[in-house]
């Protein structure tokens, strides 16, 4: 099977949702499934005004159609709402290709906290928007259950589960990880913007260190503000991993995340958890003593100072890419059995018709 998924989160980004559908690719093989991506790097992109470090693609129907007949697949996901998104979205309903969405991102409480505007206006205007953006699809994809709890009271229809994973070889226990600071290490890894509510864990009076990882708008501002803090820049792969490995805890200061996948990244690598008790982190972690979430995001650091790291490690043993993309494909599926025209012909005919239409 050929799957086609349409996403506007890309490389050279570095966030969930890019590692989430790499992950996917390299998972999804065992069980005869092969992802084939369109992404902004097939198209013109500009500098999104707020976030100059993220590039918007300015896909053309005529394009993503050629993308698509290009492809012959034989399903097709939308995994962001954005150019991509939309126009992939357009094709499909307009020769009736059924396909299925993922929701990965709070953009109502993201846009909430960058324009000044009062925040149910926006947050109403834009689950109203993603309501209809959605509800097209066979299936809406989302990480945890309380997500989908949550989507289904909003409004959106057909929400299945689509848990996440982590590479438990790359994110391990290293005995000779050290980053040189005080400890104990408090550590916390994302992008530096605004929705990721870095504030509520610079300004806390600490014992040891606090590190940033990542890089991101506020970047410079909270430098500024926080100069006792070490901000070490944009890590992946294994120097990623050995940060984490260095570290004694993980704060995890966002309110607005969806799941979080740091946190399990975390949790590999041996680090306790403290995060405020919201849907992310509650989530992940659920009763498990692998974390401390308190209100007081002061208190949930050092007690989780208390929590064995091999705790941690065996919880996050249990949560494997494999059983992410088992789960993905599973909704992957159910359009194929109910509607047999889901068919690599059947795409290819009518994305060959789409591609006539605008040459």
């Amino acid at each position: 099977m050929r799957i086609l998924v349409a996403t506007d989160a890309w490389q050279p980004q570095i966030n969930g949702v890019v590692r989430t559908l790499n992950a996917l690719s390299q998972a999804a093989t065992p069980f005869g499934a092969t992802i084939v991506f369109l992404t902004p790097d097939q198209f013109p992109t500009i500098a999104l005004p707020f976030y100059r470090e993220i590039r918007l693609a300015l896909p053309h129907p005529r394009a993503v159609a050629a993308r698509i007949a290009e492809a012959r697949v034989d399903a097709v996901h939308i995994a962001t709402e954005g150019p991509i998104g939309l126009m992939v979205r357009s094709a499909c309903r307009k020769f009736g290709i059924p396909f299925t969405t993922s929701f990965h991102t709070r953009f109502p409480d993201y846009l909430a906290a960058r324009l000044p505007l009062p925040q149910r206006w926006t947050q109403s205007m834009v689950w109203a928007w993603l309501r209809r953006f959605h509800a097209p699809a066979s299936t809406v994809m989302a990480a945890t259950p309380a997500l989908v709890r949550e989507l289904g009271e909003r409004g959106f229809r057909n929400v299945g589960l689509w848990s996440r994973g982590v590479d438990t070889d790359l994110f391990r226990p290293r005995d000779d990880a050290d980053l040189g600071l005080p400890r104990p290490v408090f550590l916390t890894v994302g992008r530096v913007a605004p929705e990721k509510n870095l504030d509520a864990f610079l300004r806390l009076d600490l014992p040891g260190s606090k590190v940033v990882v990542g890089d991101g708008p506020a970047g410079t501002t909270l430098q500024r503000r926080y100069p006792d803090a070490h901000f070490l820049g944009v890590r992946s792969g294994e120097a990623l991993a050995k940060a984490y490995a260095a570290a004694d805890i993980f704060v995890f200061p966002s309110r607005t995340d969806t799941y979080g996948l740091v946190l399990l990244e975390a949790l590999a690598s041996g680090v306790p958890v403290a995060a405020f008790p919201v849907s992310g982190p509650r989530d992940v972690i659920g009763d498990a003593p692998v974390g401390a979430l308190d209100n007081d995001l002061g208190a949930a650091c050092l007690r989780a100072l208390t929590i064995p790291r091999e705790a941690c490690r065996c919880f996050a043993l249990d949560k494997s890419w494999s059983r992410s993309a088992q789960l993905f494909l599973q909704h992957i599926h159910a359009p194929q059995r109910m509607l047999p025209l889901l068919r690599r012909d059947h795409i290819a005919l009518t994305t060959d018709r789409l591609l006539k239409r605008h040459v």
